[in-house]
């Protein structure tokens, strides 16, 4: 039987199912993208960098040079929905952002609704500030960081993961 817990570890599952390892979240805004890093068995993330995002013209050096360092077996984007679950605006944009990645880098790509997320982030940071463990005052690409890195954990806490 271990055996076979091991082979569903070590498998790409279909559907809603997740291979173990490293997943990359992506918070896309119009000026930055967020991203995290995180451990699928562990169900933790952290904030990774953000990169540029100018009108649509996103850094794909820094995605791909990303992607090749942390080699991960998923990659998950924030959904932007308001809050009564309508998609938002930009969702035309995160679409055409999620097919590139799915072509680009050949891994599965999966969507995590990120309603509220980047106001978690922010009151996050203003918490750690407040019991000193964080120093220095935050900016924008913290947010979308730390937005990213809630996305993933949250897209984590769907599953159900043997050890």
């Amino acid at each position: 039987m271990p055996e076979l817990k091991n082979q569903k570890l070590d498998a790409v599952l279909a559907g809603n199912e997740i291979r173990h390892g490293i997943c990359i979240a992506f918070d896309y805004g119009t000026k930055r993208i967020g991203l995290a890093i995180g451990d699928a068995r562990l169900k933790s993330a952290r904030p990774l960098s953000t990169v540029r995002n100018q009108h649509g013209a996103v850094d794909w050096h820094a995605i791909t040079a990303l992607v090749d360092e942390w080699q991960p077996t998923a990659l998950v984007v924030g959904w932007p929905l308001d809050e009564n679950g309508e998609e938002q605006a930009i969702i035309a944009h995160v679409r055409g952002f999620i097919n590139r990645l799915t072509t680009q880098y050949q891994l599965p790509v999966h969507k995590m609704d990120e309603r509220f997320s980047s106001i978690a982030a922010a009151e996050a940071i203003r918490e750690m500030r407040q019991s000193g463990q964080r120093k220095r005052k935050s900016t924008h690409a913290d947010v979308d960081e730390v937005a990213a890195a809630l996305i993933l954990e949250s897209w984590f806490a769907q599953y159900d993961i043997d050890q």
